[in-house]
């Protein structure tokens, strides 16, 4: 199974994700952990991806194009993959259909969750307060979801007209938003 996992920041993605990548034994690969990964180390990327962290913005698609290719070509992501935070513009999305033909397969589904906008601010606020992440503040949250409704959202249009989008509500507790998730990937046949 090759799926995308989207939604604006707070929708629930990270933690569906891994809910979503066991189910169907895939990885579950999120831009945003590797981002987070090298910033914490220190290296040269994660220098780079910081400055665009600390102000809202996204990483150029260049450097997270490379990352992303190097991590669907590890041999766990063979049987298929979960990408999370990828692809974010029309271009990635362009470059992402290069990356899956190559391997002889397609997109099996797109998984947009919906939830409402101000749900997703006090969800960040929370998640700033208990995992210490200091990129999480109510501007720069504010800014991810105008950034994500001017550069993401489209995207939701180019794979609904490709009839693999899957629209599931993202709003109440994490077990019925799983089980509808799940409900909904069942009846996809993968590729």
């Amino acid at each position: 199974m090759r799926l995308i996992l989207m939604g604006p920041p707070g929708a629930g993605k990270g933690t569906q994700a891994r809910f979503v990548a066991d189910h169907f034994g895939i990885p579950a690969i999120s831009t945003g952990d590797i981002f987070r990964a090298n910033v914490s180390q220190g290296t040269p990327l994660g220098i780079e991806a910081k400055r665009y962290m600390d102000a809202g913005e996204y990483v150029p698609d260049e450097v997270t194009n490379r990352m992303v290719r190097n991590r669907i070509d590890e041999d766990d992501a063979a049987p298929g993959f979960l990408l999370d935070g990828y692809p974010r513009t029309l271009a990635q999305v362009t470059e992402l259909d290069g990356m899956i033909e190559f391997t002889g397969h397609r997109l099996d589904a797109v998984v947009v969750l919906t939830v409402d906008s101000e749900e997703l601010v006090q969800r960040l606020l929370q998640r700033a307060v208990t995992d210490g992440r200091a990129d999480d503040t109510e501007d720069v949250i504010r800014r991810r979801q105008e950034v994500y409704l001017e550069q993401t959202a489209p995207l939701i249009e180019v794979y609904r007209e490709r009839g693999i989008l899957v629209e599931v509500d993202g709003m109440g507790e994490v077990d019925d938003v799983t089980a509808r998730i799940f409900a909904a990937l069942d009846e996809i046949p993968q590729s």
